[in-house]
């Protein structure tokens, strides 16, 4: 399956774009982690790293479909 993914803050950067287009075997969000964890081994470092699709949060279980919009949201602080 082909994806594209948006990633914002140190995830855009550990990516080095504000867009990839992966292809992944499988179609669940725990697949995508999969992937990303071993393209981008830094990600792992991460507190958290949530992933949305389609404007809600997933579970690793939600099924993808190659026409979602995947985004990456790192951890945030702010005050």
């Amino acid at each position: 399956m082909k994806y594209k993914v948006k990633a914002f803050g140190i995830a855009r950067d550990i990516l080095g774009a504000k867009e990839v287009n992966l292809e992944i075997d499988g179609n669940q969000v725990a697949d995508l982690r999969k992937h990303l964890s071993s393209q981008y081994p830094a990600l792992n470092d991460l507190n958290s790293l949530l992933v949305a699709v389609n404007l809600s949060y997933a579970e690793d279980d939600l099924l993808l479909q190659e026409s979602d919009e995947i985004v990456l949201i790192p951890p945030v602080s702010g005050g």
